[in-house]
């Protein structure tokens, strides 16, 4: 054999080769390292790595759910963590999408996200109308935490912006406890670390929402959900508490592949156990409540769904 029917025989041998060595690489957009989105979708990509044969996924660190949407719409990302509120606003091109719509499709609903306004009992403060002419912190300045207290707080004819603060949870719970503010929030699912501070710190008394009241606001933003705090998720807390959901989300790009799409959502939710393992929150995550987005799933998504309905 002469040396170019050697080099032609390399080639067809290596063209033969690729296909069975190549690797599908699947990045998933999350958040900050010290981030709950982070957190999980560093163990959903541990879950695809084991489970998903020739596929290798990875956690990419981001700025969250407004980051994540642009770069899954734009193929940077494969798919993404996301606020339900933020998603929904980027299909339908509103809020912090004013105007441009992102072809994004849900992929599942992963797990709640709560407003909890909290205050202490020195206060005096007991409900949301006790909250007219104090002072609250909003969480971090532009956060979907600040967006939904004010709408709360709207709804219950107490905002005034002169009155408010824009200050991180852990910040907000150091003013509350000093006396600078008189109710602080906090956007995460239920115990979190900073409410657990400040219950261990004070008698905090968490407010609870008339769902009633909450009615009008649930019809004009569809993405939020009303939610109950079991009694004694906090020592200080004797009974549930009506709250804000703000679920997170996973989503992918409109037009992903039905069927990549289909192998990641069979490796999670056929894991659950195994995911379950990297963060209490991580333990809500349930094929039931799985298909409740606030926007169409995707093709994908719903074949696997569709095919592990729960009677």
């Amino acid at each position: 054999m002469n040396i170019k029917q050697l080099i032609a025989t390399a080639a067809v041998v290596s063209g033969l080769a690729m296909p069975a060595c190549a690797q599908e690489r699947v990045s998933i957009g999350t958040g900050g390292t010290g981030g709950l989105f982070y957190v999980i979708g560093a163990g959903v990509a541990n879950v695809i790595n084991t489970h998903l044969d020739g596929t290798t996924a990875r956690a990419e660190v981001t700025g969250a759910s407004v980051e994540n949407i642009r770069r899954v719409a734009a193929g940077q990302l494969t798919f993404g963590f996301s606020s339900s509120s933020t998603l929904y606003e980027a299909a339908t091109g509103t809020g912090a999408f004013d105007g441009d719509k992102q072809p994004v499709a849900g992929m599942a609903y992963l797990y709640p996200a709560v407003l909890q306004v909290a205050t202490i009992k020195s206060t005096g403060v007991s409900g949301f109308e006790d909250l007219a002419g104090k002072r609250i912190n909003l969480g971090p300045p532009g956060s979907n935490a600040a967006v939904l207290a004010q709408r709360l707080l709207e709804a219950y004819g107490v905002f005034d912006k002169s009155n408010v603060e824009f200050l991180s949870y852990n910040e907000g719970v150091t003013a509350l406890t000093n006396g600078t503010v008189d109710a602080t929030v906090v956007l995460a699912g239920a115990p979190t670390a900073a409410l657990i501070d400040l219950d261990a710190q004070e008698d905090m008394v968490l407010l609870s929402l008339d769902e009633v009241k909450m009615a009008p606001l649930f019809k004009e933003y569809p993405f939020y959900q009303p939610y109950q705090i079991p009694a004694g998720t906090y020592p200080d807390q004797t009974g549930p508490v009506s709250v804000v959901n703000d679920p997170a989300t996973l989503f992918v790009k409109a037009d992903a592949d039905p069927a990549l799409v289909e192998k990641l959502t069979a490796s999670i939710f056929d894991n659950l156990a195994e995911l379950g393992e990297v963060h209490p929150q991580a333990k809500a995550i349930n094929l039931a409540d799985a298909p409740n987005m606030p926007i169409p799933l995707h093709a994908g998504a719903e074949a696997y769904f569709n095919a592990h309905k729960q009677n």
